[in-house]
């Protein structure tokens, strides 16, 4: 297996996050950087030979031709609306992609983005981060069945998302999680939004009924004076609290008389010390049987969830085949972004 060689295309602010997590993988090395900002790129890798000054020289490049005579794969960390034609030319290249959230403006150029790889046998990872989040992660042995989402993502205003709306710029990462969730088509779409501050909606509110019954409930603004990034999930029998922000997770089980749940949404008898009764919320004494409230709080492994992207793309440049089931590929990532604009089209109807 190789290591393969990874140019950085962008270098603001995700763009410098990606490059310094890119130099502490193992499992791949950075070699080059490109913005369009040339002088900007070198203050950067000037900055990062600092920071890292056993690492090998990166290499800034003055073009992205350039820089991808120095790569196997690319992370793409560009504003949206310049992610078709650049990641166009990577895959005409041979070059595998990274692509920051959303894959494109539109889904027309998602498509042909995604053609194009599967014509050519290379892999589009989109980053989706908040897969990798160690609060998702932590429920991963549990059995969800969403009956119920609501999603809440609020920011303070940042010019530089500015060239899309708030839909695309926030809310299509809870579109994308219910989406993989839920695991069922969606059936309805209802939203509004309005736009405060740029001339496309900055805060705005979506409605999902998926065809299994499911209902998501996501707000997302990006003009708020306190963040937000939290996820409420609503099944039979248990209530599942996600804070992306603090890496955070609580969870209810409902269960019959005094039985305790185990992982997976189950219940048996078996002693759990991680899980205690929910005293505050008391017994249910409706119907037939007894039953109790359990509240839990998941131990959370400590990761850095962009820095886990970057590795599971590694692999899947390395063995030409994505093996992680929290990588989004240019499939899903596309199923998001026809949701997105479904909702953006509600907000235009008169």
């Amino acid at each position: 297996m190789t290591t393969p060689r990874i140019a950085v295309i962008g270098t603001g602010h995700l763009g410098a996050i990606h490059a310094r997590l890119w130099l502490q993988q193992d499992k791949a090395r950075l070699t080059a950087l490109y913005d369009a900002n040339v002088e900007s790129a070198q203050a950067f890798a000037d900055k990062l030979a600092q920071e890292f000054p056993d690492a090998e020289p990166v290499r800034v490049a003055t073009s992205l031709a350039e820089a991808l005579t120095e790569a196997d794969a690319v992370t793409i960390a560009t504003p949206t609306s310049t992610h078709f034609a650049i990641a166009q030319e990577c895959l005409q290249q041979g070059k595998h992609c990274f692509i920051e959230k959303p894959i494109t403006t539109s889904v027309e150029e998602g498509e042909q983005l995604a053609q194009m790889a599967e014509t050519q046998g290379l892999i589009i990872h989109v980053g989706h981060v908040e897969r990798f989040n160690p609060a998702l992660a932590a429920i991963d042995t549990e059995r969800l069945e969403p009956l119920f989402i609501e999603a809440h993502r609020l920011a303070q205003f940042k010019p530089r998302a500015t060239d899309v709306s708030v839909i695309l710029d926030l809310m299509i990462h809870d579109i994308d999680i219910a989406l993989w969730l839920v695991k069922s088509p969606v059936a309805e779409v209802h939203a509004n939004g309005v736009a405060v501050l740029t001339d496309t909606p900055d805060i705005a509110n979506a409605r999902l009924r998926f065809e299994n019954g499911c209902v998501a409930n996501l707000t997302a603004s990006r003009i708020s004076a306190k963040p937000m990034r939290k996820m409420r999930i609503f099944q039979r029998d248990a209530y599942v609290s996600l804070d992306f922000a603090t890496n955070s997770v609580e969870m209810f089980h409902i269960t019959d008389d005094e039985q305790i749940p185990k992982t997976g949404m189950e219940t048996g008898t078996e002693k759990r010390s991680d899980i205690v009764p929910a005293m505050m919320l008391g017994n249910i004494d409706a119907g037939e049987h007894k039953r109790s409230i359990w509240y839990e709080q998941p131990t959370i492994a400590k990761s850095n969830a962009i820095s886990e992207e970057q590795r599971v793309f590694a692999e899947a440049v390395s063995t030409r085949a994505i093996h992680s089931f929290r990588a989004t590929s240019a499939r899903e990532a596309l199923e998001a972004l026809r949701i997105a604009e479904a909702i953006t089209a509600q907000m235009l109807r008169p």
